[in-house]
């Protein structure tokens, strides 16, 4: 590693430290994600403003495995349990619904190959960044939280399945194959993972916990690359694999001691959002085609549009399906909620512009208009709930238990 690596490193690594004091700074007068501070800093050290920081190998490697475990700690948090039944069938047909109408769109804007992969940036949610929201306000554990929790998995999952068809090129039938092929190994891995422990293993993991060792957290990050660099083998994207692996630790580490899992949870966010994810961020931010934007009038006009569209093919879609079950006003927030994207929309668009799909200035075009969608639209979906009183219990409705079972 270079001297001219390492003091880029380090630049990126003041700039993750200083996006917390900056979040905390505004925090009075308007909440701001961490991530999107992370990428605006990116911008001012990147090669745009004060030209500190360069893409380099190193950095894109590391940036790489940020993605990865930015994946992973997405599918960890999923639970199926609380989702499963009406819940996650809504929220699977009104994300189809959004991809159809996403896909229009797009192609109208952009043309085949380019518009498909904006369709499907316009269908994303940003899970990571609402369900801290709804944990903060109480919802949680409500029926909200719980159709919160399952329009985001979908709003995840969905794009990052669709995005190996819109990249296969002209072999959609391979693609198929090789995805039915990866599905069968995350089964399988997902019975290895739910199966009970030998003695041994279990004594080594719960003996190592507190040591240099740590074979709990060990494996778990050899799962991660392991399934990422599987996905990527097969032909597929690689943020496939990371996001199964993360369903697969999760799965693991519930059918384990429950302690054993307070401890490795931690840590594993500590790796992930203490060190590789920040770097991501602030390297997305670095990449990003801020001068085209500024530069081209066209352009700049689109950043609106994108932000619009957000609300319009996957708000809307949200809306209209859940409004039944949650009523008018929780089921509006709901849409606003699900209208915001940003992370796995920096990952499509990173995807699209590294396979030649997607111009580098739609994407900075989409990513600004996510920052937008991020800024707004959960503080919108906060004033519309803003009287509505918490439930005591999570109780589900009678469309919730229909398929439960």
């Amino acid at each position: 590693m270079t001297l001219e690596t390492v003091t880029m490193l380090v630049v990126i690594a003041a700039a993750a430290v200083l996006s917390p004091f900056v979040v905390d700074r505004v925090e009075p007068w308007f909440k701001v994600p961490a991530v999107v501070v992370e990428i605006l800093l990116g911008v001012l050290i990147g090669p745009v403003l004060l030209g500190l920081v360069h893409e380099t190998e190193v950095l894109a490697t590391l940036s790489d495995l940020g993605l990865a475990f930015l994946m992973f700690l997405a599918g960890y948090e999923i639970e199926f349990s609380r989702i499963r039944g009406g819940p996650l069938r809504t929220a699977s047909w009104s994300w189809v619904v959004s991809l159809a109408l996403g896909v229009a769109v797009g192609m109208l804007l952009a043309g085949p190959r380019t518009g498909l992969v904006i369709g499907l940036a316009l269908t994303t949610t940003a899970l990571g960044i609402v369900l801290p929201i709804v944990r903060d306000s109480g919802a949680s554990r409500t029926p909200f939280g719980d159709r919160v929790l399952a329009v985001g998995t979908v709003g995840e999952f969905g794009p990052i399945l669709a995005i190996a068809f819109v990249l296969s090129g002209e072999r959609p039938l391979r693609t198929l194959v090789v995805l039915v092929l990866f599905a069968a190994l995350a089964v399988g891995g997902a019975w290895l993972a739910r199966k009970p422990r030998s003695a041994r293993f279990a004594r080594v993991v719960r003996a190592t916990l507190g040591t240099s060792s740590q074979v709990a957290v060990r494996l778990c990050v050899l799962v991660v690359i392991g399934m990422f660099a599987l996905a990527e083998t097969l032909g597929l994207d690689p943020v496939l694999g990371a996001f199964t692996a993360g369903i697969l630790v999760h799965l693991f580490l519930g059918a384990g001691d429950p302690a054993e899992a307070a401890v490795v949870t931690p840590r594993l966010e500590g790796i992930g959002f203490g060190f590789l994810v920040p770097i991501f961020f602030v390297m997305s931010g670095v990449v990003l085609d801020v001068r085209s934007i500024i530069e081209e009038p066209a352009v700049l006009a689109t950043v609106p549009l994108f932000a619009v569209l957000f609300l319009a093919v996957r708000g809307l879609p949200t809306f209209l399906a859940h409004r039944r079950a949650l009523g008018g006003r929780d089921a509006l927030a709901l849409g606003f909620m699900s209208a915001s994207a940003l992370p796995l929309l920096v990952v499509i668009t990173t995807v699209g512009v590294g396979a030649g799909v997607l111009p580098p200035a739609n994407a900075a075009a989409l990513v600004v208009a996510g920052i937008v969608s991020v800024l707004v639209y959960p503080m919108v979906a906060e004033r519309l709930r803003g009287d509505v009183p918490v439930p005591g219990g999570a109780e589900r409705t009678d469309e919730d238990r229909s398929d439960a079972l």
